[in-house]
């Protein structure tokens, strides 16, 4: 473990990298598209170390080796007594021994690189939403721009809910919207349209969420489904109140759909 080890988790975590970044698009999971560059950089570097690092521990052994064939040879050749020979041989069994040697749970180290590489993690879902407080769009209540035309019209869930809550022009009113996220539910049976915004990575995301209503909707999707929904705007509340969170659209139609190469919102 002692002269591999290092080089095998180098090749893991490289190979995990490159996986995600370079041959799929996995690292949307977890990181902005702009990142993916500095992933592929990362990703063929630690490769690279690790190959090097493993070429060094060929050498070395080798190396080593070569010296105890010398070592052997030169001992015949001084006519070494017995007691003499046994004890250098002894010492040098010990050196080599812990050169080579080293705890076999060591090499446990490795398995977190190796799921990595075969079981990449899930991009955060309806658990981490559920860990967020109510966030809030930090425009403050005041007048937005006008929206495109055309109905229905897609839009994000952070753009519904900066609009819904903080829009002093009512600029949702009258349109037909659609939105997709994924599915989370209420404590009361109520469910929501989520998606999770994302500033650099996946450790800084914040949540935005809409309120799903509407006879037209058949039951509640399961939890975690990705669906799009398509509706209207159903003022709640005071705007910039927390009696406007969360905001609710009337759904007319709700279909399920596959989730997005890139999971997280836009503003």
């Amino acid at each position: 473990m002692r002269r591999h080890g290092s080089a095998v988790l180098l090749l893991l975590v490289g190979a995990a990298i490159l996986r995600i970044s370079l041959f799929s698009e996995l690292y949307l999971r977890y990181v902005q598209p702009a990142l993916r560059p500095y992933l592929v950089v990362s990703g063929g570097l630690l490769t690279l170390l690790g190959l090097v690092a493993a070429v060094r521990g060929m050498r070395q052994r080798d190396g080593e080796e070569a010296e105890e064939e010398e070592a052997g040879e030169a001992g015949e050749e001084e006519g070494h007594d017995q007691a003499h020979g046994h004890g250098d041989g002894h010492g040098h069994g010990d050196a080599h021994g812990h050169t080579h040697g080293g705890p076999g749970i060591a090499w446990l180290l490795t398995l977190p690189a190796l799921a990595l590489l075969l079981f990449p993690p899930p991009a955060l879902g309806s658990y981490s939403a559920s860990r967020e407080e109510a966030q809030r769009a930090a425009q403050g209540v005041g007048t937005f721009s006008a929206l495109p035309a055309g109905d229905p019209l897609d839009i994000s869930v952070a753009q519904y809910s900066s609009r819904a809550i903080y829009d002093t022009g009512h600029s949702l009113k009258g349109r037909t919207l659609r939105m997709t996220g994924f599915v989370t539910h209420g404590s009361d049976g109520t469910w929501y349209l989520t998606r999770l915004l994302v500033t650099c990575c996946a450790a800084d995301a914040t949540i935005s969420k809409v309120e799903i209503r509407g006879d037209e909707v058949d039951g509640a999707p399961q939890t975690d489904s990705w669906v799009t929904v398509t509706g209207t705007w159903l003022p709640k509340g005071r705007l910039g109140t927390d009696g406007a969170w969360p905001p609710v659209l009337k759904a007319t139609t709700v279909k399920q759909v596959k989730e997005p190469a890139d999971p997280y919102d836009k503003r």
